[in-house]
């Protein structure tokens, strides 16, 4: 049986090899992320100068806690490279993002950076999108009403919660979690959701990821577009 830790820890540290001094660094939130975010924490207490942005509030009191510079999105013109984790991916390289909540500012920071590399342990590997549940936040005002839609398009909306009560996304949203196992058209999906007033984003990140670094065993596989 695969070790799932290790898997995760050998994706982080291959993919802070494309880290150099005097980049701005987009930094993803979650467990494989935190591994890579204390591997830049390391070096930077070595001599790596880097600047980063953080995709949470956790994320960024971890970074904060391991000596990482920090700057705000506005500040970075350009990202130069984002590293973050994902909760699954296809042969296609397209993924299921936000189980952490934290799926809208991955996605902002993705779109603004030159390159964003994904990593993941074996178990995240997917012959189709679905197995996890596809995250949509929603503004509170909106919710309940978008529920009542996504469950007439057999979406089987859940509403998620944290300790008995409704989990609140950084941005003060909520989140949606969807079953999409029986979906084929996963862009047409994308796009329809998008034109849903309320919806501020999905969890779909299609064509976004330049590489996909995997942890397989004892060694890595790296997928590229």
């Amino acid at each position: 049986m695969a070790d799932i830790d290790h898997e995760k820890k050998l994706a982080a540290l291959e993919a802070v090899k494309y880290v150099k001094s005097g980049m701005k660094v987009g930094l993803g939130t979650g467990s494989t992320a935190n591994l890579m975010i204390q591997e830049l924490g390391r070096q930077i207490a070595e001599g790596l100068r880097i600047t980063g942005i953080p995709s949470s509030e956790k994320t960024r009191k971890l970074a904060i806690d391991l000596g990482i510079p920090l700057i705000s999105l506005e500040k970075a013109d350009r990202i130069d490279l984002t590293i973050d984790g994902t909760d699954e991916f296809d042969p296609y390289m397209q993924l299921i993002k936000g189980g952490g909540g934290a799926l809208l500012r991955e996605k902002i920071l993705a779109y603004n950076s030159d390159l964003v590399i994904i990593i993941a342990d074996s178990q995240k590997q997917v012959k189709r999108l679905g197995t996890f549940k596809l995250p949509v936040e929603t503004i509170p005002f909106a919710t309940y009403k978008i529920e009542i839609l996504l469950n007439k398009m057999g979406l089987q909306p859940k509403l998620r919660q944290k300790d008995g009560e409704h989990f609140i996304t950084d941005e003060g949203n909520y989140i949606l979690d969807l079953n999409i196992k029986t979906i084929t058209n996963i862009p047409l999906l994308e796009t329809t959701l998008k034109q849903i007033p309320g919806i501020v984003e999905t969890g779909l990140f299609l064509d976004i990821a330049d590489f996909i670094i995997v942890g397989k065993g004892k060694s890595t596989l790296t997928l590229k577009k």
